[in-house]
């Protein structure tokens, strides 16, 4: 039965009913039907409302299940989006716009860190053993870190670590922590005894330009470089463009 003729069959017992009421003389037969006409299709419309309070209740329960899978399906394409497929870290675009973000209003302190001779992790050992150092490394930089600051992948090999309202010293030291992790113990997918990272770190004041303080440090990281590897070079002091202390090296 549909809904239409649902509502014909009780608007026909109930005018039916009010024809009994408005008549003289009516026996109690005729009285007892009109009620039983009326008590059926009263059964029958209550049978019908909760079949169709049901079916609702089922479209909600399935809208709202629908509804949650459509919000998990975002943060999860929201996440994917924002971190590095092979590591989970952030991935370029989201370490850009988190340092961006903070140096709207906050001081920033910047390590880039590169591993060392890292092609020929991959030439000699595969591609295969070069991701799993790269995500072996990404644990180590979680562990010395311990919760501070944010980490990306801003290149194969490449990583850096965003710390906010830290000083250059104290970057430096987290800086040598962090090689020292790395260098102090052997990496437990690669063969070899050691893997080496080599560190630039540079300061920068708010509101300082982010592509400024990103150069300073991948500046220092070429120092590094070219200073013998497993190392820490940091930028000197700027504030906003102007320096204020020579570069150092740690």
């Amino acid at each position: 039965m549909n809904d239409s003729d649902l509502f014909e069959a009780e608007t026909a017992a109930l005018n039916s009913a009010y024809d009994v009421i408005s008549k003289d003389g009516v026996s109690g037969e005729e009285c007892r039907l009109a009620l039983d006409n009326l008590a059926k299709s009263y059964h029958r419309l209550m049978r019908e409302t909760r079949r169709l309070i049901a079916r609702s209740d089922r479209k909600e329960l399935e809208l709202n299940t629908l509804n949650g899978k459509l919000q998990q399906l975002t943060s999860e394409l929201d996440y994917k989006a924002r971190h590095d497929n092979l590591t989970g870290v952030l991935n370029r675009g989201a370490v850009f716009d988190r340092a961006e973000h903070y140096l709207t209003k906050n001081m920033l302190a910047l390590i880039v860190l590169d591993i060392d001779f890292f092609k020929r992790i991959n030439d000699d050992f595969g591609h295969p053993t070069g991701d799993a150092v790269l995500r072996e490394l990404v644990q180590k930089l979680k562990s010395a870190l311990n919760g501070v600051g944010e980490i990306g992948r801003v290149g194969g090999e490449e990583f850096t670590v965003l710390l906010p309202d830290i000083t250059l010293e104290d970057a430096v030291e987290i800086a040598e922590c962090i090689r020292l992790a790395i260098a102090s113990e052997s990496f437990s997918c690669f063969p070899r005894p050691h893997v080496t990272a080599s560190f630039g770190v540079s300061w920068s004041q708010a509101n300082c330009d982010f592509e400024d303080a990103y150069g300073r440090a991948d500046a220092a990281l070429y120092n590094a470089k070219h200073s013998g590897r497993n190392r820490v070079e940091a930028d000197g002091i700027f504030d906003c463009g102007y320096l204020l202390k020579s570069s150092e090296t740690f």
